[in-house]
């Protein structure tokens, strides 16, 4: 699974005009779910993330984790982190997870999330999507899941 975290003020997600998720302060999640994802990896993404300490403390320093802060997040599916650009100039995506795979565990992940977080904004898996939102910092971390199972150097 790969993750595009972006710490936020807000976002939301709109599809055919109407809001179907949003958040306050803390994360808009592009969530990419690869073919051989598991719900382990999902375990493991999401609580690297809840926990990432990346909003201000008292003293301004990065210190503090979403949990921390009582944050909220929005999460939409994102194929398009599974592009391979190696070839040619259209991406492939032949790594993205399809949609049997990919829907259950995008549900599992929120679903999790919502338990963790409390509320958790959600786009429409395979929907156009209009996403806005209001970066905080600019904060953004990249996280992939076969990185995070690999020892450090």
């Amino acid at each position: 699974m790969r993750a595009l975290i972006q710490r936020v003020s807000s976002a939301e997600c709109v599809v055919d005009g109407q809001v179907t998720g949003s958040c306050g302060l803390g994360y808009l999640v592009l969530l990419g779910v690869g073919e051989d994802d598991t719900r382990a990896q999902a375990d493991q993404l999401l609580d690297k993330i809840v926990h990432l300490r990346i909003f201000d403390d008292e003293n301004g320093k990065v210190n503090l984790s979403l949990l921390d802060v009582g944050g909220s997040m929005l999460v939409v599916s994102q194929f398009t982190l599974f592009a391979d650009c190696r070839r040619g100039r259209r991406p492939s995506f032949t790594a993205a997870g399809s949609p049997d795979v990919a829907v259950p565990l995008y549900d599992y992940f929120c679903d999790r999330a919502e338990e963790l977080v409390g509320h958790v904004g959600r786009g429409i898996f395979g929907a156009d999507m209009k996403v806005t939102l209001t970066n905080d910092g600019p904060f953004t971390i990249w996280l992939d899941t076969d990185e995070l199972s690999r020892p450090r150097r």
